[in-house]
């Protein structure tokens, strides 16, 4: 008995390091239960949506552990390049249920556990294929914001092991993902103001895919399998208010106020360096829809306000080339129409619309100081 025991420790050992799991498998015994873990939201940046674990739960073969696919290593060689290009790889890694907690309260971050009601068989496929995935060909994968990712790697892997696509969205499929990840940012004033206007074309689409945490475990609990429900309710092992951190900077008030100077300065070097700002990070926008493989960064129709062709409008300005420079103007107004109307039903079109107001005021402006000397006619 004792040499039994002795090898089943030595077995959830090695696999909590990740040495075996993929080239052979432990039988579980009738005991064990397979949940999966929703965790709450948290201040910092990577724990804004939650997050989502599985954990194995088998008191018969003295295994506790979290299967969790949210991992990337910050050694990685050409980390921000990595990043920004969307070929970072993430990886699965499996740690113990009790240092897995342990972390979430010393963060003060809600968990949540929805226990699968499934047959013997399927908890031990679905143990089978977690730990295949440790596997150094199957650990690591590319990260996708939507397609990709801690959550929808559960979801793939538990729909895997019941032979179809068992979970799958319920509901608020009109609701675009833009809408969707926009109140995750209360609190983060400028991380909800540069997501929003960073993002392209593809957030604005169906949000028709479970990707975030909480949509797996609302999910979860609509969800059947075999005349039953596929999870039980949800169970709840650490409970903790999310606290908004109070911040002088982080908030409306100061974006208000730079854009309100902007306006009531009336100035010309005022203008040119927030046109200049706002050519600047067009640039940006461009740049990084060429050059990473993030599909939510490409087809950014943003540009219309943080167009890269302002830059050339100051460039004229400087050389005093008034024609040139109020054709450029008049040419943005025209982009700032469309691109309100085309915002107007958007979710971020009232945390962008200050910008949009100020941008009106300085090509107005510009385009006022430089018409004078020119042909009605152009």
């Amino acid at each position: 008995m004792k040499n039994v025991i002795f090898k089943k420790t030595v077995f959830s050992l090695l696999l909590l390091l990740g040495f075996i799991g993929f080239s052979q498998s432990l039988p579980l015994s009738k005991e064990a239960k397979i949940s999966v873990i929703t965790c709450g939201l948290g201040n910092e940046t990577y724990s804004y949506f939650g997050h989502t674990a599985v954990r194995v739960a088998d008191p018969g073969n003295n295994i506790d552990i979290v299967y969790n696919y949210g991992n990337f290593d910050f050694r990685t060689p050409n980390f921000v390049a990595k990043f920004a290009k969307g070929d970072l790889q993430y990886f699965v890694s499996v740690r113990s249920f009790s240092d897995f907690i342990n972390d979430y309260t010393t963060e003060k971050r809600s968990v949540f556990e929805q226990e699968l009601l499934i047959s013997q068989d399927l908890k031990q496929k679905l143990f089978d294929n977690l730990n295949a995935t440790l596997a150094p060909e199957n650990r690591y994968y590319t990260y996708k914001f939507i397609d990709k990712n801690c959550t929808s790697m559960v979801a793939d892997i538990i729909n895997k092991s019941l032979d179809g696509e068992v979970i799958t969205k319920k509901g608020d499929t009109d609701q675009t993902y833009r809408s969707i990840l926009f109140p995750y940012f209360n609190g983060h004033f400028y991380d909800q103001l540069g997501t929003s206007i960073i993002f392209g074309t593809k957030v604005d689409q169906p949000g028709t895919k479970i990707f975030l945490p909480f949509e797996l475990k609302n999910n979860l609990e609509k969800t059947t399998y075999q005349n039953h429900p596929l999870a039980a309710k949800s169970k709840t092992l650490l409970t903790f208010e999310k606290e908004t951190l109070g911040s002088w900077w982080n908030n409306v008030y100061t974006y208000l106020i730079i854009l309100g100077f902007v306006v009531l300065a009336h100035n010309k070097i005022v203008d040119k360096i927030y046109l200049l700002i706002l050519s600047f990070i067009g640039i940006f926008f461009v740049a990084v829809g060429f050059y990473s493989l993030h599909q939510e960064l490409a087809m950014n129709y943003n540009v219309l306000l943080f167009s890269p062709l302002l830059l050339i409008m100051i460039f004229f300005s400087l050389t005093k080339n008034k024609r040139w420079t109020y054709r450029f103007a008049v040419l943005h107004l025209l982009f700032l129409i469309f691109y309100t109307i085309f915002l107007i039903n958007k979710a971020h079109f009232l945390i962008v619309l200050p910008m949009i107001i100020t941008s009106g005021f300085v090509l107005v402006r510009v385009a006022i100081r430089n018409k004078k000397r020119i042909p009605i006619i152009i």
